[in-house]
């Protein structure tokens, strides 16, 4: 089986996956309530998709909770390895190497 994509989505994965058990809803019930395929809802529940914020949003509203509640606490560091933020300096130097507009 694939790992998670990130820390930050197996915890959103892991959040809509008990928020939907406690409201004893199906899958399909769930994918059908935020009109998305179950297939799709599946890998977020497993922490392998990566669900944009309408779909957060959708799934919400699904679920009757606040859109917020997936992103609370999570931070940079949750991120995938590969996807570092910018510091201050980094952007700054990124700015000087893509030169004048």
């Amino acid at each position: 089986m694939e790992p998670p994509r990130s820390n930050a989505s197996e915890r959103v994965g892991r959040m809509v996956r008990e928020l939907r058990s406690k409201a004893s809803m199906s899958r399909t019930k769930l994918a059908e309530r935020a009109q998305i395929d179950v297939r799709h809802l599946s890998r977020i529940e497993a922490g392998r998709g990566n669900p944009t914020l309408f779909l957060l949003i959708q799934l919400a509203t699904a679920l009757d909770v606040k859109p917020e509640s997936f992103v609370k606490g999570l931070t940079a560091t949750d991120l995938p390895e590969d996807i570092k933020p910018y510091s201050e300096a980094d952007f700054r130097r990124e700015l000087r190497r893509r030169g004048p507009d």
